[in-house]
Order: C-alpha cells, then structure tokens, then sequence
C-alpha cells in the first residue's frame, strides 16, 4: 500500500509540473548532516495527501528541493526556487508550489519547490535561521547543478508566498549572512525576487503576528526584529524584485510589500509593485475573473522587460 502511494505522489508531481519527457526528482538538501539541527525522536514530519497530491507539508524534518524542469526546447535557462507560504507554521505545498512549478515550467521556466525546515526549538539550535539556511543551501544546489540542468546560472530567482515572501525576502537581503558552513563560494544570491502577498516586516504594527512569533518566539529582541525587518535591510546588491498585493489583505497588510518596495526605490534598484483593489490573501495563481488574476501575465512580462 506504502508504495502504491509513492508512486501516485510521484505520478501526480509529473502532472502538475507538466514536463515531457523528464520527471520530476527531488533532492535532499543535507544528505550529510543538517546544521545547527537537533536531534527530537517525537517531532516527526507530516504530509497530508489528496487524491495522490501532497498539499501540504508539516513538522519538516527532513528539507528537500522537488526539481521540476521544462522539455529541453522549450527551456529558456530560467529557474525560480518556489517557496510556499504557511505563516512559518505549515507549507502550502500545492496552490502556492506544485501550481507554480507547473505554470513556470509551461513558460519555459525551471521550478523548483523549496520543502523548508519550519521554525522550532525541539529541532534547531537556532529556530530564527533555519528557513533561511534551506533557502541558501538551495539555492547553491541550483547552482552547482546549472549546466546538467541546462540552467543559466545569472538567471536563477526566488518565489514567495506569504510567509515563504518573507523567506525570499531574507534570502534576497540574507543572502551572504553565514548561516552555516559552506562547502564551497557558490553564491546564495537570488538574481531576482518575486514577492506574492509577502510578509517582509516584523515590526508589530503591520506584520504577521503568528509568522513573527513562530520564527522569533514571544519576545524577539529589538535587534532580532530589525534583523527580520526585511524593508531595513536592502542594500545596493539586494536583487531586482516583482511584488504582488492585494489592498484588501486582512491576513498581511499591503504596508509589507510597499515597505519593500519604497526602500528598493531609494537603492535605485529596478523592481515593480502591483497593488489590487481586492483579492484578500492566499490566492496563488488567482485563477479568477478578478483583478489579481493579471498577476502571473505581468510577472512574465516583467520577467522578460527585466531579462530574465
């Protein structure tokens, strides 16, 4: 029954990336020890599956790149890291990374789903940079396997939803911070960024409050939460960003992403922001007659504008 199973995840994860004749694979992101990790016998991780698909991830233990790649014609040497959101609490493995990966691949573009340690005590020396070390350890991965998967290494950007836009934001601004050692100089630097609904702050009057308290604990430092503020912490190499909000957010306010974009602007870093009238929060791809759902159109067209 167990490999009955695995092999539906498997059939289904061929679907929704939509590639032929490739397969998706994954890849484990610490196959010889994961940093800075503790060792907890009862946390173990979750997944929950529908109709064959993972949709959902939890108590991550074991973190992963699922690499879904575009037929080789097709390929235009772009790869986007997926990070799905969650509030730091779960991953929405499939509107927010299956769906993702599936669309970039239809327009040529490598995805490749980040499954991210979620903050915790009982696993992690230090809860605060475990996401941030499986998102540059992936991106390396992408990296050092560009030329085999006819990658090119100038294009390789980063995707977040939610709480995974504060991931990628931190990777954006994070992305030479040491958070574990490397085993080579392979950058961790996203080219570009695209931010979807983010969370970027984590100051109290407009942040997450369940994504802050779950990656920071109940009483974060003024220091740690300046360190987390991902609008205080663009420089003049922070990359290119596309962001995406909705004005009607009850869950994120809009303020996170215009935060982000207003200190790019005072870089003079290129990027864009688009806010709509409504939309509210978690909508993916936004297959819907509304508004928002012109979000995947202009990211491409910026994607293509930015040279991406």
């Amino acid at each position: 029954m167990k490999q009955k199973v695995t092999l539906l995840v498997v059939f289904a994860l061929f679907l929704f990336c939509n590639i032929s004749p490739a397969q998706p694979f994954t890849l484990k992101l610490w196959p010889g020890g994961i940093p800075g990790s503790l060792v907890s016998p009862e946390y173990k991780e979750v997944s929950t599956v529908e109709d064959g698909i993972i949709t959902r991830w939890d108590r991550v233990t074991d973190p992963s790149v699922t690499v879904c790649l575009p037929p080789e014609g097709k390929a235009t040497g772009t790869a986007v890291l997926i990070c799905p959101g969650g509030g730091y609490g779960t991953l929405a493995f499939n509107h927010e990374g299956n769906d993702i990966a599936g669309w970039l691949n239809n327009n040529g573009i490598a995805g490749i789903i980040l499954k991210y340690r979620l903050p915790s005590d009982q696993i992690m020396k230090d809860k605060s940079t475990g996401p941030l070390q499986d998102a540059q350890e992936a991106i390396r991965i992408i990296r050092r396997n560009a030329r085999a998967w006819n990658i090119d290494t100038a294009r390789i950007g980063v995707i977040g939803f939610s709480a995974g836009g504060h991931l990628a934001s931190t990777l954006s601004t994070h992305f030479d911070e040491k958070v574990y050692e490397s085993k080579d100089n392979t950058s961790a630097r996203p080219d570009f960024s695209l931010l979807i609904y983010p969370v970027i702050s984590m100051d109290e009057s407009f942040t997450h409050m369940g994504s802050r308290r779950n990656l920071l604990g109940e009483n974060p430092s003024g220091e740690t939460l300046r360190h987390f503020s991902n609008e205080m912490q663009i420089r003049e190499n922070t990359p290119p960003a596309f962001l995406v909000h909705s004005s009607d957010d009850a869950v994120v306010p809009v303020r996170n992403s215009m935060a982000y974009y207003k200190a790019l602007v005072k870089f003079n870093i290129p990027s864009e922001l688009h806010i709509f009238q409504e939309g509210g929060h978690g909508y993916g791809l936004a297959v819907s007659t509304e508004t928002q759902s012109a979000w995947p159109r202009l990211c491409l067209d910026w994607l293509r504008a930015s040279g991406f």
